[in-house]
């Protein structure tokens, strides 16, 4: 099969982390994949997947994904390129996709995954007017979790064609051995996740003003909040113990050098760095809300959405015993594996294949 993903760029973010491991395993199972992207600007993600001998095209270079031109520019594009599947994420691309194929009179299947929980536009009802046009357009709409499923059932209602395959990662690369902090002195905490909105990075900050001196936090990720939280750890006395680390391509070795990790978020669908750090081999702590319930629930340990103090006691109470912290670890790790990206890359294409 030829396949074509679409995404609107390939800046920070779960579903442009997701195109760097997913797009080079549906071409090992015997697929030509391409990817195209509305926004072409370089990044470190658009570097790791060219590497990788994945055809990457581009629309432009900056600009409001949402712009009709980006229509007319993707109706040309797909009337010049023949694909036996397209598959789009995030909402420009997902609206974009659809108008399309109905400009082309058909010519491809149309698949879209869904990334998100909840999203601002849910709360406008005259948007889901819209929404429920272009969902229903895709043969398949695929959730990447259970929640995401549930929440997207209620918003738009019942459509035969929503199914959940749960994102994946490359296990392999974020596994490390437990490590033994029984004769630890400096405890690091990392946090990998984007500085917006949906994160909660500010809890995290207030926990640490909880903590004995020798914790340490690194927050990996950049975005339009970073200003406000260098100003919160300034504001908590904390700025010293606080790092802020931006973009980095070197995850699993920041992940290997830490001993605590945590995702503190508002909302998640299905978070890739939360798996990334329950293969880590550390300990993996987050919030008790949608996405990452049920991924963490009975492995990791979870706290509740912004309470700061039951944040440092979950950090404190794993650095302080040595055994209960191995068998966090353990548990995490073992979860992980379930969410291997060989086994959704195999779902993924036995999807395309069922019709």
């Amino acid at each position: 099969m030829k396949i074509l993903h679409i995404i609107t760029s390939l800046r920070t973010g779960g579903a442009e982390h997701l195109m760097v491991d997913l797009l080079p395993r549906l071409r090992d199972l015997g697929n030509e994949v391409e990817l195209l992207i509305f926004d072409g600007t370089r990044t470190p993600f658009y570097a790791q997947l060219e590497s990788t001998g994945i055809p990457i095209h581009t629309l432009g270079i900056g600009g409001n994904v949402y712009h009709p031109r980006n229509l007319w520019r993707l109706t040309k594009f797909l009337h010049k390129h023949h694909y036996d599947i397209v598959h789009t994420h995030n909402t420009a691309c997902q609206l974009f996709a659809p108008m399309a194929r109905i400009m082309m009179r058909g010519g491809f299947r149309l698949f879209t995954t869904e990334h998100s929980a909840n999203n601002r536009r849910r709360g406008k009802w005259w948007l889901k007017i819209i929404d429920r046009w272009m969902y229903a357009r895709y043969e398949r709409v695929i959730c990447i979790s259970e929640q995401p499923r549930m929440n997207l059932l209620n918003y738009i209602g019942k459509q035969k064609n929503i199914c959940t395959i749960f994102n994946g990662i490359n296990v392999a690369r974020f596994s490390h051995p437990i490590k033994d902090i029984s004769h630890n002195s400096q405890f690091i905490i990392s946090m990998v996740a984007s500085l917006s909105a949906a994160k909660d990075q500010d809890t995290l900050i207030r926990a640490m003003t909880l903590l004995p001196k020798q914790y340490h936090l690194q927050l990996v990720g950049d975005g339009p909040r970073r200003p406000l939280l260098e100003e919160l750890a300034t504001k908590q006395g904390v700025a010293d113990r606080v790092t802020f680390l931006g973009i980095r391509t070197d995850i699993p070795e920041i992940m290997k050098a830490s001993d605590v990790m945590v995702l503190s978020s508002h909302w998640e669908g299905l978070s890739l760095s939360s798996i990334e750090g329950m293969a880590s081999g550390r300990p993996f702590v987050a919030s008790d809300v949608d996405g990452l319930r049920e991924v963490v629930a009975g492995y990791g340990v979870l706290f509740p959405e912004g309470n700061s103090r039951a944040l440092a006691s979950a950090i404190h109470g794993l650095c302080e015993n040595a055994n209960y912290y191995r068998d966090v670890a353990q548990n995490c790790q073992q979860r992980a594996q379930q969410f291997d990206i060989a086994i959704m890359a195999q779902k993924y294409n036995e999807l395309y294949s069922s019709h």
